[in-house]
């Protein structure tokens, strides 16, 4: 899957085929809530200890090289009033897979969609809902064309054979043998 935006509830959300799985801009969510900055929405939900042990728990699942003593640390900071627990400084010192931060113009923070439905639980259940029913409307959208792309390749083939097969009767007409035609241009 290419990159592909779905619409939830007039907002626009960018989803991304990374390594065969999908990843949520996590950025493009949080613009849900008019009031605060995104990053400071995400700061916020990497704070919350739920938030941290799914996350453990999701990464200890999906990925072999996953640092899972370092994640003492973040839930430390955590708990810590004055601590920070940004993006970058979680995936560099875990490892982790599951989430991206991209810097520029189309960056964003991203994260699996699992990940992604997690973020709008803490977020917004209700929102969560909506966005749920649309991407199961984009898959199911996806699931179709390829589905119709592979029939399409199935009966070309079928063809193809049969094409072939008619080729190999004796006694046609020459000029609608391709065998005869393609030997009958070589020899010319």
């Amino acid at each position: 899957m290419a990159k592909k935006k779905i619409n939830v509830q007039g907002l626009s959300i960018r989803i991304d085929a990374i390594e065969d799985n999908d990843f949520v801009s996590l950025t493009d969510i949080a613009k849900q809530q008019n009031r605060t900055e995104p990053r400071f929405l995400i700061m916020s939900w990497l704070k919350n200890q739920s938030t941290l042990e799914f996350l453990e728990t999701w990464e200890s699942v999906h990925n072999p090289d996953f640092k899972r003593d370092q994640m003492v640390t973040f839930r430390i900071e955590a708990a810590s009033n004055r601590g920070i627990v940004t993006m970058k400084s979680l995936i560099n010192e875990t490892n982790m897979i599951g989430l991206r931060s991209k810097s520029g113009r189309y960056g964003g923070t991203w994260g699996h969609s699992d990940i992604a439905l997690n973020f709008m639980y803490w977020l917004s259940p209700s929102f969560q809902v909506y966005f749920v029913k649309e991407f199961q409307r984009l898959k199911k959208e996806e699931f179709s064309r390829q589905n119709l792309e592979w029939h399409i390749s199935k009966i070309t083939d079928n063809i193809d054979e049969v094409r072939n097969l008619l080729d190999t009767i004796p006694g046609q007409l020459p000029e609608l043998n391709r065998l005869n035609y393609t030997k009958k241009t070589e020899e010319e």
